[in-house]
This record gives C-alpha cells, structure tokens and sequence, in this order.
C-alpha cells in the first residue's frame, strides 16, 4: 500500500541519518516547509518539497491533503506503567492534605495498593483498562511506548502483568517494548526478608520471563526505603543474564547511588533524576546510557524538576517520557510532557521534541526504525492541526493541537 502525504507546512525532524543526540546536538530540529511525504508498505519511501513533487503521485487515489497541517514522528514514550488497575485518587486528596509519598507507602498505599488492585483483577479485565489507554495516548500523539511491571509483586501477578503487555504487543499498531519490574517495592511478607524477595524474583519469576519471552527489559526501583544499590545491582544481573538489558528508576527522592549503578552496568537507561549532584551528572555524561527525565511525575508529586539544563549542558543524551502510572503521573500525554520540559525545565523546543522522540526511540532500543522523519524507517507519525512555528506545540499547552496518528498502514485522523 502506498499513501502520499502532500500540502505538510512544517515536516518536522527529516534526518539523512540518525543518531542519539547529546549536549547541544538536541538543539538541532530539522524542519522542511510546505512538503510531501510517501509511506511505501508502512515505511518512509520519500518526502521532499511540495514544488518538486513528481507529477506521477497526483495521478494516484490514495493521496493524504494535509491542509497546512505539520507532520512529526510520532511521540516516542519511553517510560510508563499504563498496565495498571483502578485508580488512587484517595491518595492524591492524601497528598493535598500534606501527607509524603513515602508517608503514604508507608501506611499500605502506593505501589502496594496497586499491587493489591491489580492482583484481584482478571487478566481480561486488565487488558482491557489498558487497552482504553493505549488508545486514548495514540489519540494524543503517540506511536511507540515502554509498559512496566510491577504492580503484581507476586510470581502470578508479575507474569499476569506481563501477558497483558504480550497481548497488547500482538494487537496494537503502536510499536510497544516490555520491562519486567518486579524489583518496584518489596511485598509485605518481605519486609524483613530482603533477600527472601530477592530469590522470589530470581528463581520463579525471572525463568519464566526468559521461556515465554514477556520482557525486553529488567528495571529496579534503586531508592531510599526501596532496594539498595547492592540489591539492584543483583536483580540487574540476574536479568541480564537471561538477557534482558538494565533500566533503573534512579535519583527520584534521594542521591541513590542509582545512576552510577545505571552506568556501571551498561543500562540502556536511567529514569527519573529529579535528585542529582555534579557526580552523578558527569558519569552520566560519559556514558551510553539515556536519562530519561519524567517531568509530569515531578509536578504531580510537586518535587523539584530534574535539572535538565545542566545534564544537556554537562553533554548528556535524555529523552522524555511520562511515567504513566496511577499514583504519581496519571497522564499519559506527551504534549504536556513537551509543554512542561520548555516551561520548568527550560528546555528549548527543538531540545524537548528531539527528547520526546528520536532519543525517546533510543531509550527504548528503537532508534534505527523510529523517531525522525528518515527514509526507510517505520511510518509513525504524528500529524497536528495547523500551526504557526514548532514552539507553537509547547507553548500552547492547554489545546488539543493533534489532528491523529499514522502508525504504518493504520491511519487514524480526526
């Protein structure tokens, strides 16, 4: 199937080549006006300017008028945990009131009371939540997504977590990656027992992960109150030896020690970074490992921002995503995520729409097949009403300026 996209006022990222981008690279957005673009069986055959357009394509029926709408790779999410049951907004009225996150773990909430949620839900049932909001971020944009375990904490709801995604992999257009965070906090019953947890996940969870191919990641919630470098760097191994690379939930509350662990260990990278000090920026920065920065979560929980301009400035690759999840990040929109990197993190807006795509694409092991507009990679693509510039996209960020989706063949367009 060909279609070809013709009258596009701003195509967005058009890259030769494509590479990670790092330090003042991010600031580097290519953009072609008034343009014509052509998917050949879902991938990027060509795009050019409109006046060079060969007269052979208006001959066809299966032309896309855009209407002086922009065309941009699709958003590229590369953090969330939209495998989840119910919600907790009695915590965010807990929160309002003054109570801390860790106040509120601490009394049964939290993580653990998703985890008991989601363990008296039917498989069907969660696959059909997430169902609803694997469309509902589609609509907004975007085209390939990271989903997380870890509201199970038991063997049979790790693994029940993990089909679902498995299910939606088999379904959705969305490109879609797995990670298995059984590491996310430690059960009740184990408490006291660390390393009973620990054994849990090695001998009983993580060999049926690795037989029935649930995940392409292993990630650790590397934190104060949670698990230790020590005990993350043992369940990252245990991983990586069924041949899962390394995620890590690092620097969220405190200077964990979890970005220099992310980096000693290869991880593909480190998210959150709302807590870090000139150490832990440096051996990010000469690394290969991606820091994703999760600005919406930081605002929900109203923590400091992660110091975006300093780690660009220092030379470090970080994407965005959202950090969909019901307890600190219950959106899964990346418009906002790109309005509040320019806003409160500073980030420029060509620096925030590389992040939240191409280098997105990176963080999920997607670079060579998504995130720029480049001949030969996948068709994901994101199309917005029509606008005056790019900053137009994050400056307004209170407008639905997302007209659909074309992820491949599957055109969605309101």
């Amino acid at each position: 199937m060909t279609t070809i996209l013709i009258n596009i006022r701003l195509l967005v990222n058009t890259r030769t080549t494509s590479a990670l981008l790092r330090g003042k690279a991010l600031a580097e957005l290519p953009v072609m006006e008034n343009a014509y673009l052509v998917i050949e069986e879902g991938i990027i055959s060509e795009y050019g300017s409109m006046a060079d357009l060969p007269s052979r394509y208006l001959q066809q029926n299966n032309i896309l008028d855009i209407q002086g709408g922009s065309v941009l790779p699709a958003w590229c999410d590369s953090h969330s945990h939209i495998v989840f049951a119910g919600s907790r907004e009695g915590e965010f009225v807990d929160k309002i009131r003054g109570l801390s996150y860790e106040e509120i773990a601490a009394k049964g909430g939290g993580i653990l009371n998703s985890a008991n949620l989601l363990n008296k839900t039917s498989e069907d049932e969660l696959f059909r939540q997430a169902w609803e909001r694997l469309e509902e971020v589609r609509r907004q944009g975007t085209g390939a997504i990271e989903i997380k375990s870890g509201y199970g904490l038991t063997v049979d709801g790790e693994l029940k977590m993990l089909r679902v995604i498995k299910k939606l992999k088999e379904k959705s257009s969305l490109s879609i990656k797995s990670t298995f965070l059984g590491a996310h906090t430690f059960p009740l019953e184990y408490r006291n027992n660390h390393q009973g947890y620990l054994d849990l996940i090695k001998s009983s969870m993580l060999p049926v992960i690795a037989s029935e191919k649930l995940a392409d990641y292993i990630d650790v919630f590397c934190e104060q109150g949670f698990f230790s470098p020590e005990e993350s760097e043992d369940i990252c191994r245990a991983g990586m030896a069924v041949g899962l690379r390394p995620k890590i939930h690092a620097n969220q509350m405190h200077l964990s020690g979890g970005t220099q662990l992310g980096v000693k260990l290869g991880a593909l990278s480190v998210d959150h970074l709302e807590t870090m000090d000139e150490s832990a920026i440096q051996a990010l920065a000469h690394s290969d490992t991606i820091g994703t920065l999760l600005p919406t979560a930081a605002f929900f929980l109203r923590m400091p921002f992660q110091p975006a301009r300093s780690l660009i400035d220092s030379g470090c690759a970080i994407a965005l995503a959202t950090d969909y999840n019901p307890g600190s990040s219950p959106s899964g929109n990346m418009n906002l995520v790109v309005s509040m990197a320019c806003i409160q993190m500073k980030m420029l807006p060509e620096e925030a729409i590389n992040a939240a795509t191409l280098n997105g694409a990176y963080a999920m092991g997607l670079g060579s097949e998504l995130g720029s507009i480049t001949t030969g990679k996948k068709a994901h693509l994101l199309i917005t009403r029509p606008i005056p510039s790019i900053a137009f996209i994050p400056y307004s960020f209170g407008s639905s300026l997302i007209r659909g989706t074309i992820l491949g063949d599957d055109i969605l367009l309101g």
